[in-house]
C-alpha cells in the first residue's frame, strides 16, 4: 500500500482519494481547536502560504481523542479555524488517530518506518503525558499536532513531535521541493 491508495472524507463527507495529491509534498497533521499547540494553525498557514506553489500541502485532520479538545462538527471547527487563523490549507472530517477506530491513514503513517524528530520541548512534553496515563510508547500518536512529512512519492519521511514548531519543519520541506 502506499499513501495514495487511502480515502478519506472532507468535512463534507465526501469521498476524497489522497491520489489527487500524488506529485505533492505533503505534511499531514492531526489538529484541535481547543489545544495548547492550537496556535500552531498560524505557522502552518504561513507554511502553506510559503510553499504552496512549489508543490506543497498541508492536510489537516481533526482529532477528538486528547483529551476532547476538538469539540463541534466539522463546520464548526473549519469555521473556527478560518476565521481564528485564517487557514486556507485543505481540512478534512474529523478523525481518530489511535484505538481500534482509528483511521487506516493513520494506521499507515504510524507503521512507516520513520523516527520522530523532536526538540528540547519533547521530554518534558512526555512526561506530563505520562502523569495523564496517556500512552507514549511505541507508534501511537501522542497528542495533538503531530506531524507527518510525505515527499513527492508518497513515501513518508518525517514524523514531528507535537512540540516540534511549524516554522522548524520549513528546511525539511524545502529539501523536498
Amino acid at each position: 500500500m502506499s499513501i495514495y491508495d487511502y480515502k478519506v472524507k472532507d468535512i463534507e463527507q465526501n469521498e476524497v482519494s489522497l491520489d489527487r495529491y500524488r506529485g505533492k509534498v505533503l505534511l499531514i497533521v492531526n489538529t484541535a481547536t481547543g489545544c495548547g499547540f492550537t496556535p500552531q494553525y498560524e505557522g502552518l498557514e504561513a507554511l502553506y502560504k510559503k510553499y504552496k506553489d512549489q508543490g506543497l500541502e498541508i492536510l489537516d485532520f481533526p482529532c477528538n481523542q486528547f483529551l476532547n479538545q476538538a469539540p463541534g462538527t466539522d463546520e464548526e471547527i473549519s469555521s473556527f479555524c478560518s476565521l481564528t487563523y485564517g487557514t486556507t490549507f485543505p481540512r478534512f472530517s474529523k478523525i481518530e488517530v489511535n484505538g481500534k477506530n482509528e483511521s487506516p491513514l493513520y494506521t499507515f503513517l504510524k507503521n512507516q518506518p520513520v523516527d520522530e524528530a523532536e526538540d528540547e520541548e519533547s521530554s518534558s512534553f512526555k512526561k506530563v503525558l505520562k502523569e495523564l496515563a496517556q500512552t507514549v510508547a511505541g507508534n501511537n500518536i501522542k497528542w495533538n499536532f503531530t506531524k507527518f512529512l510525505v515527499d513527492r512519492d508518497g513515501k513518508v519521511v518525517a514524523r514531528f513531535a507535537p512540540t516540534f514548531k511549524p516554522e522548524m519543519i520549513a528546511p525539511f520541506i524545502e529539501k523536498l521541493l
